[in-house]
């Protein structure tokens, strides 16, 4: 009996451990804009700010492969996957990062939050899952919420620039997490390699950007250093190793609903530290946004339920 008493004392543990690391993972994550654009305004560009912030989680993560004796070696046939993924995920924190510019920061977060009905239609689309009735409800759902974000209001400044940016953001962030689904061979990569080489490459898009004519900015003041390095550690080491962690305690759901958490500490950040203004229209348009990711990612539950309830009362089926 002390034995199951344990038992059951270590599951419930495991959980809250799990349930607070995918808060932790959330939490960090929207802390984006209020690190990245106190340093717009001491004069960097969003290329330069990502480069620093790459170019730091190296180091980090190659500390901690050598504390666990992880191997960073990479082999031929890793090169092109980990390069396609680092491609996107830098091609998706790029376009984030500018979307900053152009519209309230906590809004372009929650705007990011539709990556996961994105995820839902393009693996219906091109993997050929089922298409949910709960992922057509979160399509309308969506278009409402992004409606009433870009609807005109007093002191509105949304618009269609910014938007664009944050749905190329969060397509490219789709398909990089359906990239890492559906290959087999980048399943067998370890984390902390996969993710190292993925920063690497990654930061190969802001360096393409600089060849290009993009100008190359620096800190011009001590703190902004700080902000550099709190973006390398708290939204990149510390979120991904977080949420890692938290999907093997709870499962990749659970850990997905907590997400939610992410836009709403980018919001309350903006508000609070930034002094951005918001909208009651543009805190229901990012609710609804919200509800609409959750309701995708808890279809499954959602969807056996209402077939439970349906075997219940046969006669449903019936009625004309």
């Amino acid at each position: 009996m002390t034995g199951k008493r344990t038992g059951l004392r270590g599951w419930a543990g495991g959980k809250a451990e799990g349930f607070l690391l995918a808060a932790v993972a959330a939490a960090t994550y929207g802390t984006n804009p209020a690190l990245a654009i106190p340093l717009y305004d001491d004069g960097m560009n969003p290329m330069s700010v990502l480069l620093f912030r790459y170019g730091l989680c190296l180091p980090i993560l190659a500390l901690m492969a050598l504390w666990r004796r992880r191997s960073l070696r990479l082999y031929k046939s890793e090169i092109a996957p980990v390069c396609t993924l680092g491609v996107l995920m830098g091609i998706s924190s790029l376009t984030l990062f500018q979307s900053y510019e152009y519209m309230n920061a906590g809004v372009a977060s929650t705007l990011l939050f539709i990556y996961p009905v994105l995820v839902a239609v393009l693996m219906s689309c091109f993997f050929h899952e089922r298409f949910r009735a709960t992922t057509g409800l979160c399509l309308v759902l969506m278009g409402v919420g992004l409606y009433t974000l870009l609807k005109p209001g007093e002191g509105m400044s949304l618009g269609l620039t910014g938007c664009l940016l944050v749905f190329i953001s969060a397509l490219t962030y789709a398909i990089y997490i359906i990239f890492t689904n559906v290959s087999k061979r980048v399943s067998r990569i370890p984390t902390l390699k996969l993710l190292f080489y993925q920063f690497m490459s990654g930061g190969m898009v802001f360096v393409a950007g600089f060849v290009c004519g993009t100008p190359f900015t620096l800190p011009a003041a001590g703190w902004s250093w700080l902000n550099i390095v709190a973006l390398a550690v708290l939204p990149s080491v510390v979120s991904l190793w977080c949420t890692t962690r938290a999907i093997h305690l709870v499962g990749a759901t659970p850990t997905a609903i907590f997400g939610a958490l992410e836009p709403v500490t980018a919001v309350v950040l903006s508000v609070f530290l930034l002094g951005q203004p918001l909208s009651a229209h543009e805190i229901a348009g990012g609710l609804l946004i919200v509800v609409a990711t959750t309701l995708v990612v808890v279809a499954e539950p959602v969807d056996t339920l209402l077939l439970r309830i349906r075997r219940l009362f046969p006669s449903l089926r019936h009625r004309n």
